[in-house]
């Protein structure tokens, strides 16, 4: 099953009720097992993205229970979505832009004389230029070089929506916009807003409810520089619906400008203020999203509000914010999600976004008890793994914790230990801050905690004797047996079958010891340290043939990650 649940009404059928569990979205083909990001227009179409790059498409009026992807086209890594039309940028060395939709505005940029387009076609204008970035707001499109800083754009120019002073006819071709363009951010609205390369945040077009911050009403025809009470770099997302503009910063606090009528906070604001609702209770916002008429919230504890209109509490005021109703099923459920789409009215999405497949192999060895060595509270843990995420000796944290904790708070603080993901945020945080831990979600990540143990030998507890093919002399790597045991089916069934006290074992592979070093550097880290000396086309023969052999997790897409680290 896939990555994605939905909260609300994915098939058009209206619910009344609070909602009580996320709802698995089962409309993919059983390969896809991660999707990237979702869209939708305001026609009820929604577009999913996969890992694989491939693009699906439904709509709530004419539900498919299995979706096939789009023909002949090249994979893609961003998808955007207007009012009525689509946009993806192709995961190419030189990316390619396809849309898709409707075409009346002109906001496909020529693309064809046809008023719709019925599936992603390739815009032969951008053809020769290097696109990073791709944006959508109402009936415009907008495309960012961000080798040259220079956005383009097309479609509808009335109220200034392209940033331009031009309101008599749309933008049929695609033109060169703006200059120093850093990043753009865009949403169902009539504004958009960027960040230029001088460091500062800008905005355009429809301001009539202070939905561009600028301290009054009046539209901006051209990028004006908007007022903040915080650095440009503390911001983490830009989210924008109709009349309402929303920030998230790296320290989770919530930003808001804009009316009151569709998702407004309950009075019209004409500059960024800090959310009132989570101002004074130390409230951290993980993730926002915003649809149309609706503005998602979900906090670090699980809690989800809105303001619009969300199916099943249409009874409500929708000018103010409402937490819904969410039980212990969908609380804890929520738990392994940290990421949320609004695609409508009355629809949100939610991802798990595991930081690694490493933790998604480590949840793997925490959930069956795989050749622990010791345990805190009868739970079967990995005394390397546990002391090197906390920095204290395993009898300080194990006595601690047994003594201060309950069962559910230790199962808890271990979730964090192997897998980074916090599901009761306050008190986890307060454990590791009796350890001298701080703001662990950003100082202390998994994968950056087992980089050091990385061939470390005061730690190791095993050996990998490799035979040197240059030489007669042999090169023994030193391992840790849980690595190998939660990424390599091989070492598992070994461990599993061997005596306790087995601390050594040749390879048999027949490769390289470049190549088994770059194997071990990625079972500890999820990255490949390629270099230019590497032999690049050598590896990659050698690496097909190895992950196999070492009967890694399937789901790794080992030669999309070598690809990937190879462009570097």
């Amino acid at each position: 099953m896939s990555n994605i649940k939905s909260l609300g009404d994915i098939t058009g059928r209206t619910k009344q009720t609070e909602f009580e569990t996320l709802e698995p979205i089962k409309t993919f083909p059983e390969e896809v097992t991660k999707i990237l990001d979702v869209v939708s227009d305001n026609l009820d179409n929604i577009a999913f993205l996969s890992s694989e790059g491939k693009l699906y498409q439904t709509t709530k009026k004419n539900y498919h229970e299995k979706l096939k992807a789009f023909e002949n086209l090249p994979p893609m890594k961003s998808i955007a979505s207007g009012y009525h039309h689509f946009l993806a940028l192709s995961n190419e060395e030189k990316p390619r832009v396809y849309g898709w939709g409707q075409n009346y505005e002109y906001q496909l940029g020529f693309i064809s004389n046809n008023k719709r387009v019925q599936k992603p076609t390739l815009i032969e204008p951008l053809k020769e230029e290097n696109i990073d970035q791709i944006c959508c707001i109402g009936f415009c499109s907008f495309f960012l070089n961000k080798t040259t800083s220079i956005l383009f754009g097309c479609g509808q120019t009335s109220d200034g929506k392209l940033g331009k002073p031009e309101i008599t006819e749309n933008y049929a071709k695609i033109q060169k916009l703006h200059e120093n363009v850093a990043n753009v951010f865009g949403g169902h609205s009539h504004h958009t807003l960027m960040i230029k390369t001088d460091g500062k945040l800008y905005g355009f077009g429809l301001n009539l409810f202070g939905e561009l911050a600028l301290g009054h009403d009046n539209w901006a025809f051209t990028p004006t520089q908007i007022k903040l009470e915080f650095p440009v770099e503390e911001i983490s997302k830009i989210r924008i619906a109709y009349r309402l503009t929303s920030i998230l910063t790296n320290d989770g606090k919530l930003y808001v400008t804009g009316s009151n009528q569709k998702t407004g906070i309950g009075s019209d604001l004409t500059e960024f203020t800090q959310y009132p609702q989570f101002k004074n209770n130390n409230t951290i916002i993980q993730d926002i999203d915003c649809g149309y008429n609706l503005f998602a919230i979900l906090t670090q504890d699980n809690e989800i509000w809105v303001q619009g209109t969300f199916d099943g509490i249409r009874s409500h005021n929708k000018s103010v914010i409402r937490k819904i109703q969410t039980g212990n099923n969908l609380t804890n459920d929520l738990s392994s999600y940290n990421q949320m789409k609004c695609c409508d009215e009355n629809l949100i999405f939610f991802f798990f976004e595991s930081n690694s497949y490493l933790s998604q192999d480590l949840e793997k060895l925490l959930k069956n008890g795989y050749i622990s060595d010791c345990n805190i509270q009868n739970i079967p843990v990995h005394k390397i793994l546990i002391e090197t995420r906390i920095g204290k000796t395993f009898d300080l944290i194990k006595k601690y914790l047994e003594s201060n904790c309950k069962l559910n708070e230790i199962q808890d603080l271990l979730k964090w230990i192997y897998c980074d993901q916090m599901i009761n945020f306050k008190r986890t945080n307060e454990i590791l801050n009796h350890f001298g831990i701080q703001n662990a979600q950003k100082t202390k990540l998994l994968t950056n905690d087992l980089k050091q143990l990385l061939f470390d030998e005061q730690t190791s507890d095993f050996k990998l004797v490799i035979k040197n093919e240059d030489e007669d002399d042999e090169e023994e790597l030193y391992i840790h047996k849980f690595i190998l045991a939660a990424r390599s089916g091989l070492f598992l069934n070994m461990f599993q079958n061997i005596e306790e006290n087995f601390q050594k074992v040749k390879d048999y592979s027949g490769k390289s010891l470049e190549t088994i070093e770059l194997l071990i550097s990625f079972l500890y880290t999820d990255e490949l340290p390629i270099t230019a000396d590497t032999d690049q086309e050598f590896i990659k023969e050698e690496f097909e043939d190895i992950v196999e052999y070492y009967q890694l997790n399937p789901r790794i897409p080992m030669m999309d990650i070598f690809e990937k680290y190879s462009k570097k």
